[in-house]
């Protein structure tokens, strides 16, 4: 009886504890204080000393201290680990418990740990969907030995912190890009006498990625329009295509030929980024002389749709992408555009669907293209081509019309 009772009482505080890291009070916390409570309550039910987690960085070169109880320098001194160094880096590497009890021999990178004296170290890998994003590891500053279940409990910490993380993580990021392309987006389409603008644009369903359109005056009276698409999602996406339209806006106050502008942009980035690439189409549209002069970078041609209802895709010679031109030449394409002409620029996400045709699409976005007001063919493309749905990829229109006479 006596033994069934001692495991009646283990079983009763082993979901203590469970409930203890996995109550609805989470639900409502950011990542900080998620990490900071959970902490608390895994060296409460362990009686540990110290409790720390550090993340791998996005590079996944180093892991980083970004929460702890017991040792909070590791945090405030910024404390990194080399992926593969110490003891963390063993726990990285074999992604599995490490358990050790001689902190002086143990290959420690951390010096904090010694100096806090610890006698003992568990840390578990903290795993989500397959993916490792950092460790979690307990000290203790007496001897001990910790029990199977103990251990067990503190994986069960670890699967909980990594997935709250990554999910944390995934939507501050998402709404971090969304922040950053917002504020790189033109707030509001500049007025111009002798010409009209409308432009959209939606995040992507999936992934928020690198799509962008500009349009500034330029000193010689031409309006500089822009619209690009940087390869990849998220963050990364996001900073290169924010280094981009700063470095063509500097470029095109430089060089008056679009294909000037775009050969300095490739050099930079292949110099500076050399991972990077994107589709890029800039114009300069001379109103004073009704000509629009363009180049692309591996961008989808425009539409132009004239006055008297004929509608089509510019006649452009495409050249490579941006990141891969190796310093070859980019060319410049000369289009009129008489008053009441309008130019309609757009990404790929506008046009391409998994279980469809491009061809049929770009058809689609012909067919909806007509020199009216702006805002109406906007209106008209989006419904034409997005309607109730929502674009896997992002999405980026930019209509410009010339005046009517």
């Amino acid at each position: 009886m006596e033994n069934s009772a001692s495991a009646l009482r283990g079983a009763a505080r082993k979901l203590e504890s469970i409930q203890a890291i996995t109550d609805e009070v989470f639900a409502h916390m950011d990542v900080d204080d998620f990490l900071n409570t959970l902490l608390d309550r895994v060296r409460q039910i362990l009686e540990v000393d110290t409790a720390v987690v550090l993340l791998l960085e996005r590079q996944a070169r180093s892991l980083v201290a970004v929460a702890a109880k017991g040792l909070e320098e590791e945090v405030s001194q910024g404390i990194r680990v080399p992926v593969g160094e110490g003891f963390a880096g063993r726990v990285t590497a074999e992604r599995r418990p490490v358990y050790t009890d001689d902190i002086t021999n143990a290959n420690v990178y951390n010096p904090l740990l010694v100096q806090r004296g610890l006698r003992a170290l568990l840390g578990v890998p903290l795993v989500a969907g397959g993916t490792l994003v950092g460790i979690l590891h307990v000290g203790s500053l007496t001897e001990r030995r910790f029990t199977e279940d103990e251990t067990e409990f503190l994986q069960l910490a670890a699967a909980r912190i990594a997935m709250a993380v990554h999910s944390l993580i995934s939507r501050a990021e998402r709404a971090g890009v969304l922040e950053l392309q917002r504020s790189l987006v033109p707030d509001a389409l500049p007025s111009i006498p002798g010409v009209e603008f409308a432009a959209r644009y939606l995040p992507g369903k999936a992934s928020v990625g690198g799509d962008w359109y500009d349009i500034f005056p330029l000193p010689s009276g031409e309006i500089g329009i822009v619209m690009g698409d940087v390869a990849g999602h998220g963050l990364p996406a996001a900073v290169v295509m924010g280094r981009m339209r700063s470095a063509l806006r500097a470029y095109a106050l430089e060089a008056d030929d679009p294909a000037e502008v775009l050969r300095k942009l490739d050099r930079k980035m292949q110099h500076f980024e050399p991972e990077a690439t994107a589709t890029v189409l800039y114009a300069r549209c001379d109103l004073e002389r009704g000509r629009v002069r363009v180049s692309s970078a591996g961008h989808w041609p425009p539409v132009l749709a004239l006055p008297d209802g004929d509608v089509k895709f510019l006649d452009l010679k495409t050249d490579i992408l941006i990141g891969l031109g190796d310093d070859m030449p980019h060319q410049t394409t000369t289009v009129t555009l008489p008053p009441g002409a309008l130019l309609c620029l757009y990404t790929d996400g506008l046009v391409e669907r998994r279980n469809s045709e491009i061809v049929h699409d770009l058809s689609r976005l012909r067919d909806a293209v007509y020199a009216g007001p702006p805002e109406a063919v906007c209106t008209a493309v989006m419904s034409a081509l997005i309607g109730r749905e929502t674009a896997e990829d992002d999405v980026a229109l930019l209509l410009m019309r010339r005046t009517p006479a």
